[in-house]
Parts: C-alpha cells; sequence; structure tokens
C-alpha cells in the first residue's frame, strides 16, 4: 500500500458518505477537491509477459506504484476469431443419441440375464468413467442405481469385482470407496487396513502387472478424498505415490503412463473437472481390451466426451463475446495499472461449471474475480492511503453521487463495481426468488474493510501476529465475495438456512478462504516483498516464532494447507448432513479453481505459462473428432 498522504483525512465527511444499506438513492453533496491523474491511454497496448516494480507521476507529482504485470493476452481480435461448427443442430442431434445409448450401456447391466448383472466393477467403471470425462451430467439416475447396487455389497473388508466374489480386491475397493464417498455414501477409510500386508505395504498382486498398477492408481486417487485424522489415508498416499513414480520409471509411455502422470501432477483438489475431462480423452481407450462388448462401450463414451466438449466451446464462444462487451463498457481496458485477467477467470468457471444453464455462473465469476484484481491493485499499489479510504466509504455510501468526491481514475472503477453488483443481484433473485443485495454489500463491505485493516498496519509499521493476519487476511483474501454472487445465480435454491452453510458463518466457508490465503502467500510472498509489502503469513509466523526461517514457515504452512484440504473434504462430503452435497460443491470447487491457479507460481500475476495453456486447452482448442 503506498502510505503517501494528499488529502486531509476530512473524517467527519468520510463518515457522512456510510449511511445504512437499506437506504441507496440519497443524494451527496461534493465534500473533497477530486485529484487529477494523468488521462488514461484509449488503446490498450500489449506487452511481452514481465514482472517488474514500477512507478508512474501523475500530473499531481503523485508518485505512484505498479506491479509491472504483464498485459491482458487475450485481445477482442483473438475471441472474435474463435469460430466452432460445433453449434450447428446435427451435432446437438448426435450427442442426443449418444446419450441415449450409454443409458442403454448403464440398463444392460441391471438386467437379470445382462452379461454384467454380477460384476460389481463393471458399474464402477463406467460411473468413474462418465465422471472423468466430463458427460456425468446426465446419467444421474443411473449413476445412482449403480451406486446403491455398490453399496448393497459394500463391507468392512470391501468389495470384490463381482457379486459372486468371496475374496475383496483392492482395486475394486479402492474404486468404490472413492465413488461410493464422493456421493455421500457412508463408508469407512479402515476397510483399507485389510489390504496392507504384515510390513505395511499394500498390495493386491503378487507380480506387478497392469491389474496392479490400476490399483495403485485408484488407491492413491481414493486416499485424496482423506478426512481429517484418518491416519491410513495418509499411508495410502504416501505408498501408492512412491509406487507410481517408480512405475513410471519402469514402463513405456503409453496411456496408462500418461494417466499415471495426470493423476500424480494433478491430483484431486487442483485438476478441474473439465481440465481433467480434456485430459482424460486424450488417454481413455487407447489399450483398450480385445473385447468387442468393451470396445463398443469405450467408443460411445468417448466420442460423446468429445462432442459434448466440442459442443461446450460454442456456448463458451457466446458468453466470451459477452464479457468482452461488459470489459469494454466498464472502462477496464482504460486501467493501465492493473492485471487484466477476465478471460483466465472466466476460463477457471468454465472448468468447473460447464453445464450449458450455468451462463450467469461464469460470466459472474469472470466479473467479480476481475473487480477484486483492480481493488487489489488500487488498494496495495496504486492508490494512496486517503485515496483508499474515501473509495471504502463511498462503497458504503453506495450511491453513484458518491463518485463527487473520488479521484477521476478511482470513478470508473467504483461504478463497475457499483452496477456490476446491482446487476449480479438481479440475477440472484430470479433464481433465489428474493432479494440479495444487501447481503451482498455487506460481504464487499468486509472485504475492502480487511483491505483497509492491512492498510493500518503498514501505516503504522505494525507486524501482526499469525493468528490476526490469517484471520483477517482470510476476507481479503477475496473468496467470499468472488463466490456469493455467482454461487446465487445457479439453479441450485439457497434458501437462508442453507446459505449460512455454504457461506457465512459456515466452516466450509472459513477453511476456503483459509486455503485461498495460504496457499496465495506461499506463492506471492517474495513479489509483495520485493514491491516493499512485508506483512504475509511468512513474515507472520516468523514474528511469532523467532528462529525460524522462511524455509520453517513455508513448511508449516504446506502442513497447514494439508490439514485444511481434509477438512474441507469434511465439510463436503460428512455423511448425514443437513445441507446437499450439490449445494456445498460449487463453493468447494471454487476453492480448487483457485487452488489450481496458484500450483505452480502466482498463476493471475504471470498467466501466460500454465494458465494460457488452461486457456488453450479448454477454451479455444476443440478435440479433434
Amino acid at each position: 500500500m503506498d502510505l503517501i498522504s494528499v488529502l486531509p483525512l476530512a473524517s467527519k465527511s468520510c463518515v457522512s458518505l456510510h449511511k445504512p444499506l437499506s437506504s441507496s438513492t440519497h443524494k451527496l453533496k461534493p465534500f473533497c477537491k477530486t485529484i487529477r491523474i494523468l488521462g488514461m491511454p484509449r488503446r490498450w497496448k500489449f506487452a511481452r509477459p514481465s514482472m517488474s516494480l514500477s512507478t508512474v507521476a501523475s500530473d499531481d507529482d503523485i508518485k505512484r506504484r505498479t506491479g509491472g504485470y504483464h498485459s491482458n493476452l487475450w485481445n477482442d481480435d483473438v475471441i472474435q476469431f474463435m469460430s466452432t461448427p460445433y453449434g450447428e443442430l446435427a451435432y446437438r442431434e448426435r450427442a442426443e443419441r449418444l446419450i441415449d445409448e450409454v443409458r442403454n450401456i448403464f440398463s444392460s447391466m441391471s438386467l437379470e440375464d445382462g452379461e454384467f448383472n454380477d460384476l460389481i466393477i463393471q458399474r464402477l467403471w463406467m460411473v468413474d468413467n462418465v465422471e472423468r470425462l466430463g458427460i456425468d451430467r446426465h446419467f444421474k439416475n443411473e449413476i445412482k442405481s449403480a451406486l446403491d447396487y455398490v453399496y448393497s455389497y459394500w463391507s468392512e473388508k470391501g468389495i470384490g469385482c463381482g457379486t459372486n466374489c468371496i475374496i475383496t480386491d483392492l482395486n475394486s475397493t479402492a474404486l468404490g470407496f472413492r465413488t461410493l464417498r464422493l456421493h455421500g455414501y457412508p463408508v469407512s477409510a479402515e476397510v483399507l487396513k485389510h489390504f496392507r500386508n504384515q510390513i505395511g505395504q499394500f498390495v493386491s498382486c503378487p507380480r506387478e502387472t497392469e491389474e496392479e498398477i490400476r490399483s495403485m492408481v485408484n488407491l492413491y486417487r481414493a486416499s485424496l478424498i482423506a478426512f481429517p485424522g484418518e491416519k491410513v489415508m495418509e499411508e495410502a498416499e504416501t505408498f501408492s505415490e512412491k509406487y507410481l513414480k517408480e512405475t513410471l520409471q519402469k514402463i513405456p509411455d503409453c496411456s496408462l503412463s500418461r494417466e499415471i502422470g495426470d493423476v500424480l501432477e494433478h491430483g484431486w483438489h487442483t485438476n478441474l473437472p473439465r481440465f481433467e475431462a480434456r485430459n482424460y480423452i486424450d488417454v481413455f481407450g487407447q489399450d483398450t481390451e480385445n473385447n468387442m462388448e468393451s470396445n463398443r462401450k469405450t467408443e460411445k463414451l468417448l466420442e460423446l466426451a468429445k462432442l459434448e466438449f466440442n459442443i461446450f466451446q460454442s456456448i463458451q464462444k457466446t458468453e466470451l463475446e459477452s464479457l468482452l462487451r461488459w470489459w469494454n463498457d466498464s472502462g477496464s481496458p482504460h486501467i493501465t495499472f492493473t492485471r487484466h485477467r477476465h478471460v483466465e477467470y472466466y476460463t477457471l468457471a468454465s472448468c468447473i461449471a460447464f453445464e450449458p444453464q450455468h451462463s450467469g455462473f461464469r460470466l459472474g465469476f469472470a466479473k467479480a474475480c476481475h473487480i477484486i484484481t483492480v481493488l487489489d491493485d488500487m488498494y496495495d499499489l496504486f492508490g494512496t492511503i486517503d485515496e483508499v479510504k474515501l473509495f471504502t466509504a463511498a462503497i458504503k455510501r453506495w450511491d453513484p453521487s458518491a463518485t463527487d468526491c473520488l479521484p477521476q481514475y478511482m470513478k470508473g472503477i467504483y461504478m463497475m463495481v457499483y452496477n456490476t453488483v446491482n446487476e449480479m443481484s438481479a440475477e440472484a433473485q430470479k433464481a433465489q426468488g428474493r432479494d440479495t443485495l444487501n447481503y451482498a454489500r455487506q460481504a464487499w463491505e468486509d472485504y475492502l474493510d480487511s483491505y483497509m485493516q492491512e492498510a493500518k498496519w503498514i501505516a503504522t509499521g505494525y507486524l501482526p501476529t499469525f493468528e490476526e493476519y490469517l484471520e483477517n487476511g482470510k476476507v481479503s483474501s477475496g473468496h467470499r465475495v468472488s463466490a456469493l454472487q455467482p454461487m446465487l445465480t445457479m439453479d441450485i435454491p439457497f434458501p437462508p438456512h442453507i446459505l449460512k452453510e455454504v457461506d457465512l458463518p459456515s466452516n466450509l466457508n472459513d477453511l476456503a478462504c483459509a486455503i485461498l490465503r495460504l496457499r496465495g502467500d506461499t506463492r506471492c510472498y517474495q513479489e509483495d516483498r520485493a514491491r516493499g509489502e512485508e506483512t504475509s503469513c511468512i513474515s507472520c509466523y516468523m514474528k511469532d516464532n523467532p528462529g525460524a526461517t522462511e524455509e520453517d514457515a513455508l513448511n508449516h504452512l504446506n502442513v497447514m494447507i494439508s490439514g485444511v484440504i481434509k477438512e474441507l473434504n469434511w465439510e463436503l462430503l460428512k455423511p448425514e448432513s443437513s445441507v446437499p452435497i450439490s449445494s456445498k460443491k460449487i463453493n468447494f470447487d471454487i476453492t480448487r479453481a483457485f487452488h489450481y491457479g496458484y500450483k505452480y507460481r502466482d498463476g493471475y500475476s504471470v498467466s501466460s505459462v500454465e494458465t494460457k495453456s488452461l486457456v488453450m486447452r479448454t477454451l479455444l482448442e476443440p478435440v479433434p473428432l
């Protein structure tokens, strides 16, 4: 935060801006002189990605800081020249026929004289693959029927591949455990103890066969859905991860090796559903068995997955055009001090909610995140302490006339916030049947108040305790305001008693905000420190623990993050919860999306590497049919 004071604080005038949420139309008289800064250029110029701190001088002699972020990677031409034929009716009709054929495959497994009547593993195989291929939304009833059937044979020692199997096996049990837990069935991790030998190793076959390898793949995938205190899950993760890494060194390059690589690289908490589908399409069915019936199922699933993936891109193109209009109309191209990552945020939203009807969520999430990024850069770098105080007070006033007392560059930003929050509230009212504007405004006010708390710490030179910093940092992470309004636009009911279990004051919201703050700080603290921002989870931990090194602090935070992930798993999947998993899942998935952005680096400041690849792979490039 730039702490140069350029205005008298005028506390009485600032207080007069703040009025109750129930009123938003009273006209304000200007109470301060507008600050002039250099006019913003009208044409956005693209630059090569770079990261460096720089300062710009305004014509009122204020030296303002900018982050030296690289410019927008996706100009209008990139989006406007996107072309896809998959919005045509013929492709949708073909997809509908394939959906019916896949339903018939599910149905054939439940027929008494069907070939797969006694094969539990076939049901699990179908459920697992339609989910990994991103086409499960079409088969909700079939999935529930298949899993009810599997659960009816579940025992404390697991399951075998068929109903007549006396001996349970690791592959069926690990896959069954993972799938059942993810769908809310009460299954205990203790079942995995039955597959350890006398020295604690998990075994299924005496030799290293493909069956053994796949057992370890499914054991590793299951271990990532751990709850707090499940020691056997930690042991399973450690053992299977080591086994799979060693296996990759032994087996040739093939679809199995690429599948193992994807599973190890992305796990579950950073493996966004649409991104997983795109990667799995490339490996699914390439090493098929010499079995006509199995090949037929694989071909149907794969063709449907490819069609669905490409058809959705035609929807994305239309939504991106709408997002670009909003970005241009809001004046965003002229805000030169900030990161412009609206296309990247839209991509993240598309990777966790790619049902066609959730357009409001995808666009709302991209807009909310863009606004958060602008505010973050304005409060942390470009604005002075007096200016951001005025902006915070103006937001609490919630009236366009409040812009009369703001610096020129803040006026457009204020109106972008004001108009977008109001528009999203109108969309939420259509979906939820009630007005949520004041509720959303309070969330935004809390968010900006957390920024002001950080500004006060910087202004006074106070380094907070780790606990103080983390509690405030959960709010300033922006997770809640990024999730709240977009979530309310969905066709998922969020009555007040459900909303309080997903939003404030729920553990789910608290943990989601915590993981974003913790992971974000581990990726950003060095760059923030170079810009003069000393306060972070790392510095506060080192203050609380004299003699601790940065490495000690990072290790501590990584352990905390691992624990928070397990607690998040519990909050999402705990049995007999009064809140359906479907109501909690979107907030959980937003956490996964943000976590992906911080997986390798600060992928929001430097979006030209992994984040760019995600855009290309899930947004711009169709799957070859």
